[in-house]
């Protein structure tokens, strides 16, 4: 395992994981409070379309799959922004809209890619430079919005109502959040892929906030754990040749399980 971090692909893998894990701490605790995971979910799999449309372009997957998932999620924040009664349907349309999109565009597109599936699954081993410097921008982005809004995100967060006759401009805090969110699905493609993105994204958050009291701390508890999480499934997929993606979503889920038995024992 050792000698292997010699290699150029192993160190970019290592890297993608580090910057990928502050991404889903501090971009997934804010899909956990403010209930966006199937948001997230749908934008994850709609972002498919954007990759089939890339493709059959003949452009980067990445811009494509990065317009395509902002499109679907800015357009699902705007139609049920003061309605949620439709939030379900609306989801649920354009994340079958843009996974059928793809598959028709890659049919009609000449050619086999084998490297389709790890846009489904992840290939953190096949992350490029280009890669990289998407999570790492999304990453910065991520970063200076909460530091920027920090107080109005927790207030929008936790009572949005209230933070409304405060005069917090609410409507533009969630658009952002929205808009990262579909940015950060992007960033962890390579890593988890489409399918599986969604547990990154919201499990390790979810962990960390039965211990955290703070939206700060339970930001910097699931970036830790996500590391965790990542380093693990990472050595699972180099010593055992599986698929990257499922081993660290397979440590998550296992530690997700084990963390909720320990917070039911201790509750009861």
């Amino acid at each position: 395992m050792m000698e292997l971090l010699e290699f150029s692909f192993m160190q970019r893998a290592i890297l993608a994981a580090l910057l990928v894990s502050i991404i889903s701490g501090v971009i997934g605790s804010l899909v956990v409070i403010n209930r966006m995971s199937f948001i997230a979910g749908g934008v994850a799999h709609g972002a498919y379309g954007g990759v089939g449309l890339a493709i059959f372009f003949g452009f980067s997957p990445l811009f494509g799959a990065s317009f395509f998932a902002l499109a679907l999620g800015l357009s699902i924040a705007f139609l049920t922004q003061n309605d949620k009664r439709g939030l379900d349907a609306t989801i649920g349309a354009m994340w079958a809209f843009g996974m059928a999109f793809g598959i028709i565009l890659l049919d009609l597109t000449p050619g086999y890619r084998s490297d389709l599936i790890s846009y489904l699954f992840g290939s953190i081993l096949a992350v490029s430079d280009d890669d990289l410097k998407f999570i790492l921008s999304t990453l910065v982005l991520a970063l200076i919005f909460v530091v920027l809004f920090y107080r109005q995100i927790v207030a929008v967060s936790f009572d949005a109502p209230f933070a409304r006759l405060r005069g917090v401009k609410s409507g533009f805090i969630y658009y952002a959040i929205v808009a990262l969110v579909c940015l950060s699905v992007v960033a962890m493609i390579r890593v988890v892929g489409l399918i599986l993105v969604i547990a990154l994204l919201t499990i390790p958050p979810f962990i960390a906030q039965s211990f955290s009291l703070r939206l700060g701390s339970m930001m910097a508890f699931s970036s830790f754990l996500a590391v965790i999480f990542c380093a693990l499934g990472l050595c699972l997929s180099v010593s055992y040749n599986l698929t990257s993606g499922a081993s660290i979503i397979a440590v998550a889920s296992v530690s997700f399980f084990i963390a909720s038995l320990f917070r039911k024992y201790r509750t009861s």
